[in-house]
């Protein structure tokens, strides 16, 4: 299961609202930096077959592909703004280790 803060959700809803389409968003790992994995984020406009959907109030929904899912399941989103600084963080109890700069992580 992965889940959003309110904060997260505000944000993701307002990004949709922004774009005016899509169901969701698609929240993946692929490979990259020092670590090997990192978190992508992109707007979904149609459900795969071997995709699950989590869906939040005001009819929010985060698309997780099977392969991620292994490495996702149990992450919870968030939105933080620290000073000029604001993104997504991710809680992701799967990850064992990030490297320094943050950019990525392993299990």
């Amino acid at each position: 299961m992965i889940t959003l803060t309110n904060a997260a959700a505000e944000r993701v809803s307002g990004f949709l609202a922004n774009r005016g389409k899509g169901i969701g968003i698609r929240l993946s790992v692929q490979t990259t930096g020092c670590s090997g994995l990192g978190y992508n984020i992109e707007f979904v406009d149609n459900i795969n077959e071997d995709d699950s959907v989590f869906e939040y109030d005001n009819n929010i929904k985060v698309i997780v592909d099977g392969k991620s899912l292994v490495y996702l399941d149990g992450t919870q989103i968030d939105f933080v703004k620290e000073g000029l600084n604001e993104g997504f963080e991710f809680n992701n109890p799967n990850s064992k280790a990030e490297c320094g700069c943050g950019e990525s992580f392993t299990v």
